[in-house]
C-alpha cells in the first residue's frame, strides 16, 4: 500500500460567504523563460502573455522540480516531487490513489466545473506494475489526448470537432477553452480550465497562417550561447542527447531559422491566449477568474551549447510564471517577485484559491502569500532532479534564490563524480562554477548542507517502487561509487 499525503484529510470548498473564484490554468509545453517579451526579450511578439503580465504579477525565479514534461506534469497536478508521485518516462504511470488527491479530483469534488484539452502527459494505474489510462471521465468537459498528442487537429480525436476552423491544435485549444468558458458561465458554478498546449515542443510546427510573424528574423543569441560556455559542466552532462542536439537540431549552424519556428509556436498560444480572455470579457465572468500561465520545463535553445531540455541548468529548469487575480489590489501595478517557487506549487495554489483543503503533505506551497506582497518567501530551497535518460546524466540539486548546487553521481568507468556551484544572483547565465572557488566555501558548505537535506527528505519518503528508493544511495555524496554499488546489490 501506497501512503497518502494526507488524503483522508482534504476537504471539500470551505464556507467563506464569498463566491469561489473561476481558474484558468494554462500550461506550454518546452518554453523557456526568455521566450516572452515581458521577460526582458525585445525580439519577441507576445502581445497577450505581455497583457497577462502587466495585468497581474511576474515570477523571476520560478522553476521545475523535473524538467522533462510526464513528471512535471504529475508534480503539477499533485503537488508533489517526482520521487513521491513515482511517475516518469521509463518509470511508470501514476497511481490512482494519488491522482485522488490532485486538484482536478478535488475541486471537483468540491463542486467546480473541471476541464482539461491537451497534452495530459501521463497515466493513471492501481498498480505501479501496469499501465494506465488517461482520467478523461474524471472532467466535465475533456479535450486532452495520449501522448504528444499531434499539432494536426484532425488527429486528436476529443479535439477533431475543431479541425475544419482550426487545423493546428494550439488554436484549437484557445477555441476548446472559449466554449467551456461560454458553457459555464451560464450556470453559475464555479469553473476551473486547465490547458496544456504542445507548442512550442519539437519536431518545430508553427501554425503557417503566422508564417510572417518572424519570417526573415534574426534573433538575438543569449551571452551564455555556444559551447565555449559549457565548457565548466561536468562531463556527465554531455553524454545524453542534450549535447547532440545543439548541432544535430540547428542552434550551431540555422540558429535563426531555429528559433524563427520556435518563437513562431509561442506566437500561436499567445494568440490562443487571447482567445480565451476575450472569452473571459464576454461571459462577464473575467473580474471573478484567476489565469495561471506557465510551462511544463524549459529549453535550452543553443545556451552553453546544449539544445533540449532535462539538465538543472537555468534556461532548461526555469520557465515563466504569471498569475493574474483581478480580485488582488495588486493587480495592474506590474508587479514582480523574485521569490522562489516551483511547479509542485500550483496545486496548493489553486486548491487554496477555489478555498479547498489540500492534503497534509504536500511538497508545494500556496503562491497566494506572494500575490499579496511581492517580497514575501514561501521557501528556502527547491530541489532540481533528474533520473531519466542515460545514467550518467542523472543528477540531483539543490537552490535557492541566488545559489545553485549540484551533485552528478555517476562515476562508472573513467568518470568521477562531479559537483556544481553557481552563484546565480551574481552570475545567471551559470559561466563559472565555483565549487572550487576559496571565496566560496561558506556557500558551498551551506548549499551542500541543504542538500544533505533534501536527500535525507527523499530516502524517508519516496515511492519504494520504480526504482526511486535507489538514489537515495546513489545521490549520497558522501558515499564512493564502490560503495553504492555494494550497497545496491545488498
Amino acid at each position: 500500500m501506497v501512503a497518502l499525503p494526507g488524503a483522508d484529510r482534504a476537504g471539500a470548498a470551505e464556507t467563506t460567504g464569498k463566491k469561489p473564484p473561476n481558474i484558468v490554468f494554462l500550461m506550454a509545453d518546452d518554453q523557456t523563460f526568455y521566450s516572452l517579451g515581458c521577460y526582458g526579450n525585445p525580439d519577441v511578439r507576445t502581445p497577450n502573455l505581455d497583457g497577462l503580465a502587466r495585468d497581474g504579477m511576474v515570477f523571476d525565479n520560478h522553476y521545475d522540480t523535473t524538467a522533462i514534461c510526464m513528471a512535471s506534469r504529475a508534480s503539477v497536478m499533485t503537488g508533489l516531487y517526482e520521487y513521491r508521485t513515482g511517475c516518469n518516462f521509463d518509470r511508470g504511470a501514476l497511481l490512482d490513489q494519488l491522482w485522488a488527491q490532485s486538484y482536478p479530483k478535488l475541486l471537483r469534488g468540491a463542486g467546480y466545473q473541471t476541464a482539461f484539452a491537451g497534452k495530459f502527459g501521463f497515466e493513471v494505474t492501481s498498480d505501479p506494475e501496469k499501465p494506465g489510462v488517461l482520467p478523461e471521465t474524471d472532467f466535465d468537459k475533456w479535450g486532452g489526448g495520449p501522448g504528444q498528442t499531434s499539432y494536426q487537429t484532425a488527429k486528436n480525436e476529443s479535439m477533431a470537432h475543431y479541425a475544419k476552423e482550426f487545423r493546428h491544435s494550439t488554436l484549437s485549444y484557445g477555441a476548446f477553452g472559449r466554449d467551456f468558458i461560454r458553457e459555464a458561465a451560464g450556470t453559475g458554478k464555479p469553473f476551473c480550465l486547465s490547458i496544456s498546449f504542445k507548442a512550442p515542443h519539437k519536431p518545430a510546427t508553427p501554425d503557417p497562417r503566422f508564417d510572417e510573424v518572424y519570417k526573415g528574423k534574426a534573433f538575438t543569441k543569449p551571452a551564455n550561447y555556444g559551447r565555449e560556455f559549457g565548457k565548466h559542466f561536468s562531463r556527465q552532462s554531455r553524454q545524453g542527447r542534450q549535447y547532440e542536439r545543439f548541432e544535430s537540431w540547428g542552434y550551431a549552424d540555422r540558429y535563426d531559422e531555429v528559433m524563427a519556428t520556435y518563437h513562431q509556436q509561442v506566437y500561436g498560444i499567445d494568440v490562443a491566449v487571447g482567445m480565451i480572455r476575450q472569452a473571459l470579457e464576454d461571459s462577464g465572468v473575467k473580474d471573478n477568474t484567476v489565469v495561471i500561465y506557465t510551462s511544463d520545463n524549459g529549453y535550452l535553445c543553443g545556451s552553453h551549447g546544449y539544445g533540449s531540455k532535462v539538465l538543472p541548468y537555468e534556461e532548461s529548469s526555469r520557465v515563466p510564471l504569471i498569475i493574474f487575480d483581478p480580485r488582488s489590489p495588486n493587480s495592474g501595478k506590474q508587479l514582480r517577485t523574485r521569490a522562489l517557487t516551483g511547479n509542485v506549487d500550483f496545486a496548493p495554489t489553486i486548491l487554496a484559491l477555489g478555498g479547498v483543503k489540500a492534503p497534509d503533505g504536500l511538497d508545494g506551497k500556496s503562491l497566494l502569500p506572494i500575490l499579496d506582497d511581492p517580497n514575501a518567501a514561501v521557501r528556502e530551497a527547491l530541489p532540481l532532479i533528474n533520473v531519466w535518460g542515460p545514467q550518467e546524466v542523472h543528477s540531483f540539486g539543490v537552490m535557492t534564490r541566488d545559489w545553485k548546487y549540484v551533485f552528478w553521481n555517476y562515476g562508472g568507468g573513467d568518470f568521477v563524480p562531479a559537483e556544481e556551484l553557481y552563484h546565480l544572483a551574481a552570475d545567471p547565465l551559470e559561466l563559472r562554477s565555483l565549487v572550487n572557488d576559496a571565496n566560496s566555501v561558506a556557500s558551498l558548505k551551506k548549499m551542500r548542507a541543504l542538500y544533505d537535506r533534501e536527500l535525507a527528505a527523499w530516502k524517508q519518503k519516496s515511492v519504494n517502487y520504480h526504482g526511486y528508493q535507489d538514489y537515495g544511495i546513489l545521490f549520497d555524496r558522501t558515499l564512493s561509487w564502490q560503495e553504492k554499488q555494494k550497497l545496491l546489490k545488498k
